[in-house]
């Protein structure tokens, strides 16, 4: 049997280039009633380890290294023991918010993360950041895509590290050749499907950023 995904939505604060915003995130666990990997510790470690309860955590994935996504990273860390997973390319970012502590791990183009017998595959997605990555899980038809793809378009390319060109070809090559009935799970707001978004991919570009 696959692993179970869940869903916990917690709030707190993004900040970049001098602003700051209230946001949302979304934080995603995979896994079933022993261990579970966590997608994006956000904001709140105290209630994603509530919802993690007793099992064990294998890693703390972080997609890229905007502050909203990994500011909790090294407090669940402290709390479970786990290590701390974050593309290379993303360690100026973390630095930013944590410049005393550091990612335990790197995540890679390619590699495998195996959680409750499930594999997620990471899919290097710069654009939105250079570090950016995906977390391909064909056996749950679910790709977990942080802030490359939305409901709704592509993530933001307005700020620093940022490029819209290279998240469009991030798009193009890596997410929309997925199964059409892949479900996408964002870092943001609310899913979608890798059909309902691909026919959209020259308006964005048209739309640009």
């Amino acid at each position: 049997m696959p692993a179970l995904v869940e869903h916990l939505v917690t709030s707190g604060t993004f900040s970049l280039d001098g602003g700051t915003w209230d946001v949302d995130n979304n934080v995603w666990i995979v896994g079933d009633d022993s261990e579970a990997i966590v997608i994006d510790a956000a904001h709140d470690a105290g209630a994603i380890a509530a919802v993690l309860g007793g099992r064990r955590l294998v890693a703390i994935v972080s997609t890229h290294g905007h502050d909203d996504h990994i500011d909790a990273a090294p407090a669940l860390r402290d709390l479970t023991g786990a290590p701390v997973l974050l593309h290379p390319d993303d360690l100026m970012l973390w630095k930013q918010k944590h410049p005393d502590a550091s990612p335990d791990g790197d995540l890679s183009d390619g590699q495998v993360i195996t959680v409750a017998g499930t594999d997620l595959t990471v899919l290097h997605t710069p654009g939105h950041s250079p570090g950016a990555v995906c977390l391909h899980a064909p056996a749950l038809g679910t790709v977990f895509s942080g802030d490359t793809l939305f409901n709704g378009g592509p993530g933001a390319t307005g700020r620093s590290f940022s490029d819209f060109p290279t998240i469009i070809t991030s798009i193009r090559e890596r997410l929309l050749t997925l199964p059409e009935e892949t479900e996408v799970r964002t870092g943001h707001g609310d899913s979608t499907t890798i059909g309902a978004e691909a026919p959209h991919l020259d308006e964005w570009i048209a739309r640009g950023h």
